[in-house]
């Protein structure tokens, strides 16, 4: 994955934090609860997204590249 998925992940994830914000400041749970989802999934994609990247450091390292 490239550095536009990066940026969409952390979108997602400053999206997510929005929601959740504007869930609390005005009692929505339900608004609040998928910001909090939102931030979690996008957590999932970037850490996947590190893990890629280390893998794909090892792999030139391997191979001299």
């Amino acid at each position: 994955m490239g550095v536009g998925d990066k940026f969409s992940n952390k979108a997602e994830e400053l999206g997510g934090r929005a929601k959740e914000s504007a869930g609390a400041a005005s009692g929505d749970r339900d608004l609040q609860s998928e910001g909090q989802a939102d931030q979690g999934e996008a957590g999932i994609k970037q850490g996947a997204e590190k893990l890629k990247d280390k893998a794909n450091r090892a792999a030139d390292k391997l191979t001299g590249n």
